[in-house]
């Protein structure tokens, strides 16, 4: 940091030059009368040292791999290896899902992340009157183990990292995925990946939740306890901004509401009796990377830092591993257009770009025709090609952290930071961030800032190329990729020939079993592991759950 004398110079010299601006200005103003970023930040005309006397190097920032990470969770970055490239997909049946992943990883794709239909998601099987519609649609249709084994047959789940975005029914799901590994002859320490199994911002964001809060976290818990001693590399649980931002969120709401839900789940685990090494160290964190450069790059950057501190100072964590937030970003679905959706290629380029530059340990960029339809072949394979060029060919992977330092950024890091604190210690009076949701707090700040946004683009304030401006006729697109409404078909008749043959006696005391866990304290993943290995259903699982714990009905939030 500049010396003081040094400092006092220079803001002199700083206030000569702004009144010199002020007076050009008179005669040739700026494009705007304030600028603001999309978490309502003004921002300066330029920033200088005089932005960051604030900042004390190894508190503040530290060396990348070294608390507080605000320079990265690892000390060498990409230099070392580059981030996971994974492409969320899954779509009709396991069998055209499981073309797809061999397509992406002939392709140099490093990692699956498998999408579900909705059905799945909120735990129905395909032959249920709720399923009607939406089997196969925005994901692969799962119902049994008999599709788990079709979804990864000829993939070696020793060699590639699985996630699963999943949540509601997380547990079965990886149940199912442990049960494969099995018959490959593949233990359960070996299997790496990562569940979603972030309930709490499907009550407030999403809305694919099943079960009531209280039970839902007793299962998330479950899941960490098992995996903790059963799947140590596993991680346990994402926790989720990316669809607090999708739902309309400012980047410092992403940061402090996905926080607050990350100490809700520590609190629990400490709460089931788990020490706080034992468990945190797989916690992982799901991001969103939106337009915004800078500020999703000091957004990244902030959590990191504001994490390191919440669980060595609220937590007492000493596992310098329990303090990293090591996360895996999207690109943000809410950016993409229908219109001239070829420009989504340069959008999800700088999205892509930023996550990189804020140190995600693994990426996902979506693809141009997403707004339209689930995406092809072709603009999946752009999608990837997209990561491998930021990877490969433009230098940003060649040191670590290369925006560290720069005034605007630290200065950006800093608020977003503080900003987010604020946000986290409201959640806290109102008793954590379950007792927020209920009150419908989260949700109001959520829809607040997707009304103010919709809004800036309606009047002009906010420029969307091909939507608001600089639209151009366009023919109505053809060839689009659908799903056929005979996978239902398919799906339902599997079913049927699968409870024909499987043993029935076997799957009733595998759901008697389940229940009476459910009723009492046992861990549920040891009978719904039973359960799914006897090929009970997805949707059998389920319901002998809601029998015991009930359904969630959601509550709106509305009001000042």
């Amino acid at each position: 940091m500049p010396e003081k004398n040094d400092l006092e110079k220079l803001r002199k010299a700083f206030d000569e030059w702004s009144k010199s601006v002020e007076k050009k200005l008179a005669k040739r103003p700026e494009r705007k009368p304030t600028f603001i970023n999309t978490s309502g930040i003004p921002i300066e005309r330029v920033y200088s040292p005089l932005n960051v006397e604030w900042l004390d190097y190894l508190s503040d920032l530290g060396f990348p791999g070294d608390y507080p990470f605000t320079r990265g969770v690892q000390p060498t970055m990409y230099r070392g290896r580059l981030w996971t490239m994974r492409q969320y997909a899954g779509f009709a049946s396991a069998e055209e899902s499981n073309r797809r992943y061999k397509f992406l990883l002939d392709q140099g794709q490093t990692g699956l992340s498998v999408a579900f239909d909705l059905p799945t998601q909120i735990g129905y099987d395909s032959d249920h009157e709720m399923a009607l519609g939406e089997v196969g649609k925005v994901g692969v249709a799962i119902d049994s183990l008999e599709d788990m084994e079709a979804l990864f047959r000829d993939i070696p789940l020793d060699k590639v990292s699985t996630s699963m975005t999943i949540n509601a029914p997380a547990a079965i799901l990886l149940a199912m995925y442990i049960a494969v590994a099995e018959q490959q002859g593949v233990p359960q320490e070996k299997l790496r990946g990562t569940i979603q199994n972030d309930i709490l911002k499907e009550y407030s964001s999403r809305g694919t939740y099943i079960f009531p809060p209280k039970p839902s976290m007793r299962i998330v818990t479950d899941i960490i306890a098992y995996c903790s001693e059963k799947v140590p590399n596993w991680n346990t649980i994402s926790i989720s901004g990316y669809h607090i931002r999708e739902a309309g969120s400012t980047a410092v709401q992403e940061v402090a509401f996905t926080l607050a839900n990350g100490i809700a789940y520590v609190r629990a685990a400490l709460d089931a009796g788990l020490h706080v090494d034992a468990f945190a160290p797989r916690l992982s964190f799901f991001f969103n990377a939106h337009l915004d450069f800078f500020e999703e790059i000091a957004k990244f950057r902030a959590a990191r830092r504001l994490w390191a501190r919440i669980m060595k100072q609220r937590f007492g964590a000493k596992d310098p591993r329990s303090m990293m937030i090591r996360f895996h970003t999207q690109t943000a679905g809410c950016t993409l257009t229908a219109q001239q959706p070829q420009n989504n290629i340069v959008r999800v380029a700088f999205e892509a770009l930023a996550a990189v530059l804020g140190g995600t340990q693994s990426l996902h960029t979506n693809s141009m025709d997403e707004a339209l339809c689930l995406p092809s072949e072709q603009a999946v394979q752009v999608a990837l090609r997209t990561q491998q060029i930021v990877g490969h060919e433009i230098g940003v992977t060649e040191t670590v952290d290369p925006m560290g330092g720069s005034y605007y950024v630290e200065e950006l890091t800093r608020q977003i930071c503080e900003r987010a604190e604020d946000y986290i210690k409201r959640i806290d009076e109102m008793g954590g961030a379950p007792a927020a949701i209920e009150k419908g707090f989260i949700q109001k700040e959520i829809q607040d800032s997707a009304y103010a946004y919709q809004r800036e683009i309606e009047k002009k304030e906010r420029i969307v190329v091909g939507v608001n401006s600089y639209q151009v006729e366009e023919e109505k697109p053809t060839n689009l990729l659908r799903v056929d409404p005979a996978v239902r078909v398919s799906q339902v008749e599997k079913l049927k020939k699968l409870k024909a043959e499987r043993d029935n006696s076997k799957v009733k005391e595998t759901l008697e079993s389940l229940r009476q866990a459910a009723e009492g304290k046992d861990n549920l993943m040891f009978p719904i592991i039973d359960a799914v290995k006897a090929y009970a259903t997805l949707g059998e699982i389920c319901d002998t759950l809601r029998a015991v714990f009930g359904e969630y009905k959601g509550v709106a939030a509305f009001g000042s």
